[in-house]
C-alpha cells in the first residue's frame, strides 16, 4: 500500500513538472510572438532616438530568444530529479518499467517542444514577408471573379469603388442581399463608396452572385432569416427580402407570408430603433388582375385573397400597411417601391417566370411553354433601371408608393418570338391552360417617378437587355449542362 502511494504521489509531482513546464514555454511563446525581433538587413530608416530604442529592443528579443531556446530544451531535464527520487521507492523490475514508461512520455514531450518550435520558426518567416495565407483559388467564371493578371500572387482584385469622405459614406443593409435584384443592388452600392450589410438566408439567393465582394473591406455577409430580429447599426435599410417567383413564393406559402410580415416587422423596428430611412420592396402583384391599365398608385387592385397566388399578394399588401402604420405612429422615414417584372443576369434558370422559361428552353432546343393563346401582356424593366430607381427613391423627398417598371408593353406570344430570334432557335410553341389568377395585362404608369425621381425612366431596351440575360443563361446552362456532353456523345444540350 505504501508502494503505491508513494508511486502515485511521485507520477502526480512529475505531472505538475511537465504542466508547469509547458506552461512556462506557452507564455514565453505568446510573448515572444507578439513583438518578433526586427529581421536582419531591413532597413526602416527610423530617427536618431529611434535607431537607439530599435537597437535596445533587438537586444531584448535577442536575449529573450535566447532563454526561450533554453527552456525548450532544459524543460524535458526539470523531470530527471523526480524521476530518480521515485525509482528508488520501488523495486527493480517495477523501476525498469515504470522508468521506460517516463522516457517515453519525455520523448513525447521533447517532440511536442520541437513541434513548438517549427511553429515559431513558421511565424517569423510570415512576419518576414512571407504569404501568410494561401492565394484564393481562381474561378472559371469571370463574372464571379476578377484576378489580377501577370501578378506574382493570385489575390483576389474587386472593382474600383468610390472614395466618398466619412460625412458622405453610409452603412447599409440590404436584406435578401444575395438575390437576383438585391445583388446587382449591392454592386451599386459598393462602388458608389458605401459600406453594405447583406443579410439573406439563402432560401431563393446564391453566394455566387455575390462571391466577387467577398473580403472586401466594405462588405459584410450575413447567414441570417429576417423572420429572427437583427441587430446592427446601419443609416438605410433595403428590405427586398422575400421569395419572387411563383414556383419559389408557392413552395411554402406560410414561410412566405411570415416574410413579408414578420420580417417586415423585424426590419422596421431596426429602423426605428436605429433611426435610419428603410426602403421595402413592394410588388405589381398588389394590382392582382387588375380592371384599371394602365396601372397607377391610387389603383386599389384587384386581388383574390385566398387563392394560390395570395401568400405573396397579400403579403406584399400587409407589408405596405405595416410600413405606413410604423410611419404614421413611429413618425419613420419609409419609402415604398412596386416592382413590375424585371430581367437580367442572375436570375435563377428554373425560377418559373415567363424570361427564365422562354430562354432556357429555346438554349436547350425544347418548346417553349405558353400559358394560354398567349394574349396576355407584360412589360419588362432591366435590371440595372430597377436598381437605378431605387437609389434614387430611396434619396428622394418621397414616402408614398411608387410605381417601377417599364411601360412598353408587350404580347407573351410576340416575347416568345423575340427570344428564339435572338437564340438563333427553331423551337416550337406549346400551349397550356392558363394557371389561376395570372393577370392578363400588366403596365406600369410610372409618371410619377418620373417627376419624383428627377426624371428616372428605363433606358435598356428589350432586345439589348434580352441580349446580356441569354448570354448570362448559356454560360449557367453549360455550368449545369454541360457535363452531359460526355453522356451526350461530345455534344452539349445547349444550343450555341
Amino acid at each position: 500500500m505504501t508502494l503505491r502511494r508513494n508511486l502515485l504521489r511521485s507520477l502526480f509531482v512529475c505531472l505538475v513538472v511537465v504542466f508547469l513546464s509547458l506552461t512556462l514555454v506557452y507564455n514565453r511563446l505568446n510573448f515572444y510572438s507578439s513583438g518578433p525581433p526586427i529581421p536582419d538587413g531591413v532597413n526602416l530608416q527610423p530617427s536618431f532616438s529611434q535607431e537607439n530604442n530599435a537597437i535596445d529592443k533587438s537586444k531584448d528579443a535577442y536575449h529573450l530568444e535566447s532563454s526561450f531556446k533554453d527552456d525548450l530544451h532544459a524543460a524535458p531535464l526539470q523531470l530527471q530529479s523526480p524521476l530518480q527520487s521515485a525509482a528508488k521507492q520501488i523495486s527493480p523490475l517495477s523501476q525498469a518499467t515504470f522508468i521506460e514508461e517516463m522516457q517515453s512520455e519525455i520523448s513525447r514531450l521533447r517532440q511536442r517542444l520541437e513541434e513548438m518550435e517549427r511553429k515559431q520558426a513558421s511565424f517569423e518567416g510570415h512576419q518576414n514577408g512571407a504569404q501568410l495565407f494561401p492565394p484564393l483559388s481562381s474561378s472559371s467564371s469571370s463574372r464571379h471573379h476578377q484576378q489580377q493578371q501577370g501578378s506574382s500572387n493570385n489575390y483576389q482584385q474587386y472593382m474600383k469603388t468610390k472614395q466618398l469622405p466619412y460625412s458622405e459614406k453610409k452603412r447599409i443593409l440590404i436584406t435578401g442581399g444575395a438575390g437576383f435584384v438585391g445583388s446587382h443592388l449591392l454592386d451599386r452600392l459598393l462602388l458608389d463608396g458605401h459600406e453594405v450589410i447583406v443579410a439573406d438566408n439563402f432560401y431563393t439567393g446564391r453566394r455566387l452572385n455575390i462571391a466577387h465582394w467577398i473580403g472586401h473591406p466594405n462588405f459584410e455577409l450575413l447567414h441570417h432569416d429576417i423572420v429572427n430580429p437583427l441587430y446592427v447599426e446601419v443609416d438605410e435599410i433595403y428590405h427586398l427580402a422575400s421569395p419572387a417567383s411563383p414556383p419559389h413564393y408557392m413552395m411554402n406559402a406560410v414561410k412566405t407570408i411570415k416574410t413579408n410580415t414578420v420580417g417586415t416587422i423585424n426590419m422596421l423596428g431596426l429602423a426605428k430603433r436605429v433611426g435610419g430611412r428603410i426602403l421595402v420592396a413592394s410588388t405589381s402583384e398588389v394590382y392582382g388582375d387588375p380592371t384599371v391599365h394602365p396601372q397607377a398608385e391610387t389603383y386599389w387592385g384587384n386581388v383574390n385573397p385566398i387563392g394560390p397566388r395570395s401568400c405573396y399578394d397579400e403579403g406584399k399588401r400587409v407589408a405596405e400597411a405595416l410600413t405606413y402604420a410604423y410611419a404614421k405612429q413611429e413618425r419613420l422615414e419609409v419609402r415604398v417601391a412596386r416592382i413590375f417584372n424585371t430581367y437580367g443576369p442572375r436570375m435563377h434558370v428554373h425560377d418559373g417566370r415567363v424570361v427564365s422559361n422562354f430562354i432556357s428552353q429555346a438554349l436547350q432546343g425544347r418548346r417553349l411553354s405558353v400559358y394560354g393563346e398567349g394574349r396576355q401582356t407584360r412589360s419588362f424593366q432591366y435590371v440595372t433601371d430597377l436598381v437605378e430607381g431605387l437609389v434614387r427613391l430611396m434619396a428622394a423627398n418621397y414616402s408614398q408608393p411608387v410605381n417601377l417598371g417599364n411601360p412598353e408593353e408587350t404580347r407573351i406570344a410576340d416575347f416568345a418570338r423575340i427570344v428564339l430570334d435572338l437564340v438563333h432557335g427553331y423551337a416550337h410553341i406549346e400551349h397550356f391552360p392558363t394557371p389561376v389568377d395570372d393577370p392578363r395585362r400588366r403596365r406600369p404608369d410610372i409618371s410619377l417617378a418620373k417627376r419624383t425621381l428627377h426624371g428616372w425612366t428605363p433606358n435598356v431596351t428589350l432586345e439589348e437587355g434580352l441580349v446580356k440575360t441569354i448570354d448570362y443563361f448559356r454560360g449557367e446552362l453549360r455550368l449545369s449542362l454541360g457535363q452531359s456532353r460526355n453522356s451526350n456523345g461530345g455534344r452539349s444540350s445547349v444550343e450555341t
